[in-house]
């Protein structure tokens, strides 16, 4: 029987993340509770947000080095001018998603390698970052810390949060105009571009679309850490293509997927937790990783040459 190759990335994280937290819940078994999963997904929106917006950059065949520095930033905005002067912190924010925009356009009209480029915005973001907050410190606004801090019945927020955002982005990246067409990029720039489509403004709308998830991923993390930090979410840049990519994405022809961006994602937030509990050393944890997104990425490649084979 042949599988789509749509549920076949999407199935491969999915049993992963099921494995993990089999394994988890056996080496805890009090984490399988309320408070317990709680606990262990309690960074999951922030994380799952960043992923969709490198999800995003990779739909339309890009890279993006700076979205740890970026999302740093944007926690160091939201707990300074957002608490501080609202109207002057939204003006920020925005005008930094109008940069990340004109970021894609400059890359799609100069052909410039977008590797190199957001390397470079990296440091910028992480310059703005420490010019606002030089120490850790600042608080979350009171409605971000409210809505951070909910704890609904049944389902803790991490989980529910993350499910919310994964069906939403699913929706606009596979229904929506805006998402088939930077999927179309990715696959066919040629093609978009002969049905009359401009891919310099389909390639700002993707780079906006990913700065617009970056700035709810650090808000989110700003609430859930009450204070900004600009070295808070360096981790993230990396996270985020390893979860993007676990997630079934590619690094070339628009293929993605949200919701296994999604799960890509606390697949490794889980790893995180799961090591810790074997008693692996942190700076050993990263490598870990590695292996455990090398080890299904494998798994895909070959169950993918088998269905091309029958």
């Amino acid at each position: 029987m042949k599988f789509p190759a749509e549920t076949l990335r999407l199935a491969l994280p999915m049993a992963a993340l099921a494995l993990l937290l089999a394994a988890v819940f056996w080496l805890r078994p009090n984490a399988m509770g309320y408070t317990g999963l709680h606990l262990l997904f309690k960074l999951a929106l922030p994380i799952a947000l960043a992923t969709l917006a490198q999800m995003v950059i990779l739909s339309v065949n890009d890279l993006d080095l700076s979205l740890g520095a970026y999302v740093s930033f944007v926690t160091c905005v939201t707990a300074t001018f957002l608490v501080e002067s609202p109207a002057l912190g939204w003006l920020i924010l925005v005008a930094s998603v109008a940069a990340y925009a004109g970021l894609g356009a400059v890359i799609a009209w100069r052909g410039l390698p977008a590797i190199v480029v957001t390397l470079g915005m990296s440091f910028v973001w992480g310059g703005f970052a420490v010019l606002i907050l030089p120490a850790p410190g600042g608080t979350a606004p009171g409605w971000v810390a409210a809505l951070t801090g909910w704890r609904p019945p049944l389902v803790p927020f991490g989980i529910l949060s993350s499910v919310v955002v994964a069906i939403a982005a699913h929706l606009f990246i596979m229904r929506a105009t805006p998402g088939v067409l930077m999927r179309g990029v990715g696959g066919n720039e040629r093609s978009v571009a002969r049905a009359g489509w401009s891919v310099l403004r389909a390639r700002a709308l993707a780079y906006a679309t990913a700065a617009v998830f970056a700035v709810a991923s650090g808000i989110s993390l700003t609430g859930l850490m009450t204070s900004g930090d600009a070295n808070i979410a360096t981790r993230y840049t990396l996270l985020s293509i390893a979860g993007a990519i676990l997630g079934g994405a590619e690094f070339m022809g628009g293929r993605v997927s949200a919701i296994g961006a999604v799960t890509g994602a606390l697949t490794l937030l889980l790893a995180g937790s799961f090591l810790t509990f074997l008693n692996v050393p942190p700076d050993w944890q990263i490598g870990a990783q590695g292996l455990i997104l090398i080890a299904v990425l494998a798994l895909r490649l070959a169950l993918g040459r088998l269905e091309r084979s029958r």
